[in-house]
């Protein structure tokens, strides 16, 4: 079930008038019946893989249970790599199997041995499996370092791995934030109900008016890159940035929305991070529940930046290529991480990593510097190039995209393949960057202006636009379900 499709729009409001004006007198009851609409929601899409979910909650439930009760390190360790093991071999299975098996047979090639695998499996992979089992890996993880003390309820656990509206892409949650919301009883509030429709809507204007309107342009491109001079393809690339953006933070959007109608509170995703001023800030507002998950569980374990310079420069090239690898069972992807990691080591050896931590761009000025606009084209530039090897089909794709733009460096006028201006869009993406820096300081209020005719204003604007660039016939699935 797509957040943006009809089927979503039914389910939400039937969901949402059960839970407070039906299961509201005990949050015992409220839970079990949110982990009902969380199973139904996601077993929409396929019931058979509720059993995957079910599985590692079990799992999890007990490990966090024996680590909790064991009284020497080894059994608590043990127990820990109980819940490691099954969740990244579920992880490995369904998403790495044939990737290990295919680069196995392409390494035999090398030298000489042509074989045809007859390992490989036609494999679905489940909707969301890289979230959940990070999710419920956290968990086990923060009771075995003591940062948390495990639930003995079953069925808030339950719900906490499963809670809809962040299940299939995140944000990923700590048990920290979102279990102790759903243990503790929540009472309607009128205000962040609002919220949660305002973070909708513009979670929605996302997805369809940004990310949907273009990604027929950007799929072209890239299927069709030799075909194209250097001007179409860097337009492609550049395009590819602000889709994927508008996907992936609106679905974040929509998903901080959903949880707010029922009073629970997901942490941010998403902080602009298109006026980053260096890749590190960067990081800091791009896939926050991500990177800080790969922060607290691996970079910090391995020593973080306490250790010598050689060795967080080795934490630090494990942790992209780490990340790189869990996008997607492709080198492309691999590669990806490994460029961010050259990008980012220069900026950590300049001790410039962490500047920026609380700080936006153009503090309280209306304008940036032009060092500051200097600094954000620098860092959308190195992004946006390394999108290439994550939007390829493959590595040989990737470099013959870059050797087309470097062989072919003239200009040329694209036409949209459907038959559209290519200067509305221009425009319309022109006006988002403009908007986004005036919001830049909340991500959690969109719409957040003193005067309520200019709030009427734009709340009309965006569902024309919406209206006006909602199109049946294109994919509107979220490019990050493939995760």
């Amino acid at each position: 079930m797509l957040f943006n499709s009809l089927d979503f729009f039914i389910f939400l409001p039937v969901v949402f008038i059960l839970y407070w004006f039906v299961f509201y007198k005990k949050v015992q009851i409220q839970n079990f019946f949110i982990l009902v609409a969380s199973y139904v929601f996601y077993g929409l899409w396929d019931w058979r893989f509720l059993l995957l979910i079910l599985a590692s909650t079990l799992v999890d439930f007990f490990v966090g249970q024996a680590i909790y009760t064991s009284n020497s390190k080894k059994k608590r360790k043990k127990w820990l790599w109980t819940s490691v093991i099954f969740n990244i071999g579920l992880l490995g299975f369904f998403k790495y199997y044939n990737f290990f098996i295919d680069s196995w047979v392409d390494f035999l090639s090398v030298f000489g041995h042509d074989i045809k695998s007859i390992w490989t499996l036609q494999i679905i992979l489940p909707v969301g499996i890289s979230f959940y089992t990070f999710q419920t890996m956290s968990y086990s993880l923060d009771i075995y370092y003591k940062r948390l003390t495990p639930t003995k309820n079953f069925i808030s656990f339950a719900t906490f791995v499963s809670f809809f509206p962040q299940l299939v892409a995140g944000p990923i949650e700590r048990a920290s934030n979102l279990l102790s919301q759903i243990t503790t009883k929540r009472v309607f509030n009128y205000i962040q109900c609002t919220d949660g429709l305002k973070l909708i809507l513009w979670g929605l204007f996302k997805k369809v008016v940004i990310a949907d309107s273009i990604a027929p342009i950007v799929d072209d491109i890239f299927a069709n890159y030799n075909d194209y001079l250097a001007s179409t393809l860097i337009m492609g690339v550049s395009l590819f940035s602000f889709q994927v953006y508008g996907d992936f933070s609106g679905y974040s959007d929509i998903a901080i929305g959903t949880a707010k109608l029922f009073g629970i509170e997901l942490m941010s995703n998403f902080k602009f991070p298109n006026f980053s001023r260096n890749v590190a800030e960067y990081w800091q507002r791009w896939h926050v529940s991500l990177s800080t998950w790969f922060r607290h569980y691996v970079y910090i374990p391995l020593g973080g930046s306490r250790v010598s310079k050689l060795k967080s420069i080795r934490n630090i090239i494990i942790i992209f290529l780490v990340s790189g690898f869990w996008h997607g069972a492709n080198w492309t992807f691999i590669v990806w991480g490994g460029i961010h990691a050259i990008f980012y080591i220069p900026v950590f050896l300049m001790g410039r990593n962490r500047i920026y931590m609380n700080t936006v761009v153009a503090e309280n000025r209306w304008l940036p510097t032009l060092t500051e606009i200097a600094q954000i084209l620098l860092t959308f530039f190195l992004v946006t190039f390394s999108r290439v090897f994550f939007r390829s089909q493959s590595i040989t794709d990737a470099f013959g995209f870059l050797e087309q733009i470097y062989s072919n460096f003239y200009y040329e006028t694209y036409l949209h393949p459907l038959g559209y201006r290519m200067i509305d869009y221009f425009i319309l993406l022109g006006l988002f960057v403009l908007y986004e820096f005036r919001i830049r300081k909340d991500e959690r209020a969109p719409f957040k202006f003193t005067s309520k005719s200019i709030r009427f204003i734009i709340y009309v604007l965006v569902v024309l636009g919406m209206l006006l660039f909602f199109d049946d016939s294109i994919d509107r699935s979220f490019i990050y379900f493939q995760f």
